[in-house]
């Protein structure tokens, strides 16, 4: 068993309030948990107009599934949300 998770660090430069930013965000938490069933939260950067920090964490029976996930995830991230992703860490644990 391995868990897998995915820290995304996103830039957004025409919010200009926290009421716009909490909007993305829990937009693309219910997004994440409903699609890939995984847990999905806002990490940092909370006071932050312009940044979203979003972490995600999935169990998963192997290595070769945790990749698979992840760039699935990845890949929606980049799809279905407005803001641009400045960084992506990922890791197995």
């Amino acid at each position: 068993m391995r868990v897998a998770t995915i820290i995304f660090r996103l830039h957004a430069p025409w919010v200009h309030s926290l009421k716009g930013k909490r909007a993305i965000v829990k937009s693309l938490i219910a997004k994440l948990q409903n699609k890939f069933h995984v847990s999905a939260a806002e990490i940092d950067e909370q006071d932050t107009h312009q940044t979203i920090v979003i972490g995600v964490a999935a169990v998963v029976p192997h290595n070769a599934m945790a990749d698979s996930l992840m760039e699935e995830i990845s890949r929606f991230v980049e799809e279905n949300c407005e803001a641009e992703i400045v960084d992506e860490e990922r890791e197995i644990l």
